[in-house]
């Protein structure tokens, strides 16, 4: 199984932004075949490291992640939350 975690900050963290953020992030979930499970989280000890949003999402194998990726509902997704982030990182690792 592979499991990747997105962190995001968001430009704007207001409450309704973040949960805007959320619901669109959420929609994922039951949209893409190849997507096995998602969870995501709102943050809720802001400070100056923190970022707002956390992403965990599953697949069976690399190439289900890729595929994905290239899914028009992620890509419709990512054209949403690209442009409000003011900064993003993950982390993508293999269940043995």
């Amino acid at each position: 199984m592979i499991v990747n975690n997105l962190l995001f900050k968001l430009k704007d963290s207001s409450r309704e932004k973040l949960e805007e953020a959320k619901n669109v992030l959420s929609g994922l979930k039951g949209s893409i075949p190849a997507l096995l499970d998602s969870r995501v989280e709102l943050d809720i000890n802001a400070g100056k490291s923190a970022y707002d949003i956390m992403v965990i999402n599953s697949f069976n194998s690399p190439e289900d992640m890729q595929a994905y990726l290239e899914h028009p509902v992620h890509i419709k997704a990512a054209e949403y939350i690209t442009p409000a982030m003011e900064k993003a990182a993950s982390l993508c690792y293999e269940i043995k």
